[in-house]
């Protein structure tokens, strides 16, 4: 059992005991080197085997393991927008998928900049239109989107996030839910933003994804 294979296992395991990954729903990924272990269909995060993950090629194709999540084409399509990009998390996850059925903050980000966290850990987030669970068209419109981003909401579904590390994307996904949990809980009360400069300089600082 590798270590990369391990440490995806573990970001399951917490990601559950978070509850943010309610029945089998949600899928990561990891890759090393030329290869993606993600998890399979139907898999539930809390009890991952680390000698289970599905095995594809860069380019989505299965090479060994049980059959890889639907969601496959996002991950696949996370890894080839930034050759920096070691791991993919996607979830059901409560307040960030009501957060998907509402209109978006911008274009460039169906959340605002309410927290500095949000801004330093993930970034501006867009809203992609809705379409069925794995669906490749999907996945080919968030790879051609024509701006930086870490992570993007799906209409009606939920997050997915991409990081640096295993660990980068897990922190990603979490503070995802946390921001839309502050935002359903302020709802239509007039809320302080961060300012473009503010959140602007956030990102330079911590090398997140905001503005152009």
């Amino acid at each position: 059992m590798s270590d990369v294979r391990a440490g995806l296992a573990a970001a399951g395991a917490h990601l559950a005991a978070l509850g943010l990954s309610p029945g089998s729903s949600g899928n990561l990924s990891v890759r090393d080197g030329g290869l993606l272990y993600i998890t399979p269909t139907g898999a539930d995060l809390s009890r991952l085997d680390p000698d289970g993950l599905s095995v594809l090629d860069r380019d989505g194709t299965h090479l060994e393991g049980p059959r890889p999540s639907k969601e496959f084409p996002l991950h696949t399509a996370l890894y080839r927008r930034d050759a920096a990009t070691r791991a993919v998390v996607h979830l059901h996850s409560r307040h960030a998928a009501a957060l998907s059925c509402l209109p978006p903050w911008s274009g460039r980000s169906a959340v605002p900049p309410l927290t500095p966290y949000f801004v330093m850990r993930v970034g501006q987030t867009p809203l992609l239109p809705y379409a069925p669970p794995g669906d490749p068209g999907q996945a080919k419109e968030l790879e051609r989107l024509p701006f930086p981003l870490r992570a993007a909401l799906l209409q009606n579904h939920g997050p997915v996030v991409s990081g640096v590390s295993v660990r980068a994307a897990v922190d990603a996904a979490v503070e995802i839910e946390e921001v839309s949990a502050l935002l359903l809980a302020l709802g239509d009360r007039p809320a302080r933003l961060l300012t473009e400069e503010e959140a602007g300089e956030l990102a330079r600082r911590y090398g997140s994804c905001w503005g152009e």
